[in-house]
């Protein structure tokens, strides 16, 4: 079977972690071509013909890509479709609105937020905030999903595929790039970070949570926040993490006056290691933590931070 991975590229750099782990997922599905889209994507591709696996790598340059526009990049990917049985991507922003797209030029089903490989059209995803596993089996003449990165570890390098630049397809205009604001930090990205220190409603108000801010500066950790604080204005909205905001998976993950609502777990709970800290010992928080404290936060933080050196 051969599968097309849609690498993830910012800013003409290969997002090695989730495209490395959505790598994982597509090897379990047949050979694999990876994707590389940007106004300049020559570096992405070295980068990504260096991960163990994969056979070849696409090179599309072209400034229509560079902005992670559906419309350019869907008639990019179905002009390719034609030579592959399986189109996926890591499940990010820009290919939550650009495989639906593909999906329905093809008009095939979309997979989405694929959490296993059964075989090559078989997979499990979760539903109902993460509460039930489903498994879906394709019947389409393609395969259209994208691939929660979360679950899987990421392909290592060693590998040495070749790289061939192919033509943009013609720019559909219907959509067009205005401007971005990114909000600049020095700290780690909330998706990719090993480290994670969330705070929930229990941290009281946008002032109390830098004392969050400060537990993670210690452990070189990204910040979180439950969506009851972003919704709360404690913190903002790209903070969030749930169902309906970013899915982690970190190595360790620190909730802080988080209640653990169903739709803050479907965010969190495959992280390695889940440490609570919350007043109430009946927090549901603490039916999925490896190791919990029962305490006040604004005690209890400050002084984890300080004993952090």
């Amino acid at each position: 079977m051969a599968v097309l991975l849609i690498a993830e590229v910012v800013n003409g750099e290969l997002s090695v972690d989730s495209t490395a782990k959505a790598l994982t997922a597509a090897k379990q599905m047949g050979d694999v071509t990876i994707l590389c889209a940007g106004a300049g994507c020559s570096g992405a591709a070295d980068a990504a013909a260096k991960l163990d696996g994969v056979s070849k790598v696409l090179c599309a340059q072209d400034d229509a890509y560079g902005h992670d526009l559906a419309e350019p990049v869907a008639d990019l990917i179905v002009g390719l479709a034609g030579d592959y049985d399986a189109i996926v991507a890591p499940s990010t922003a820009a290919s939550k609105n650009t495989l639906p797209r593909v999906a329905a030029m093809l008009d095939v089903m979309i997979v989405s937020e694929i959490t296993k490989v059964v075989d090559a059209k078989t997979f499990e995803r979760p539903i109902y905030a993460g509460n039930a596993i489903q498994t879906v089996k394709s019947t389409d003449a393609k395969v259209v999903g994208t691939i929660r990165t979360s679950t899987f570890d990421a392909a290592a390098e060693g590998g040495s595929a070749s790289v061939e630049s192919i033509d943009a397809a013609a720019n559909p205009g219907l959509s067009s790039w205005v401007e971005d604001k990114v909000a600049a930090s020095d700290r780690p990205e909330l998706t990719s970070a090993g480290i994670v220190v969330s705070g929930g409603r229990g941290v009281g108000s946008e002032d109390d949570f830098k004392l969050i801010e400060g537990l993670a500066d210690k452990l070189g950790a990204a910040i979180g926040a439950s969506r009851a604080a972003v919704d709360s204005g404690y913190a903002p909205n790209d903070w969030q993490v749930g169902q309906t905001g970013k899915v982690v998976a970190p190595d360790l993950y620190v909730a802080v006056g988080i209640s653990g609502a169903i739709q803050h777990l479907a965010g969190m709970k495959d992280s390695k290691i889940i440490v609570a800290i919350n007043k109430d010992e009946e927090a549901p928080i603490f039916q999925v933590a490896d190791f919990g404290l029962v305490a006040d936060l604004f005690d209890a933080v400050p002084e984890l931070t300080s004993k952090l050196g």
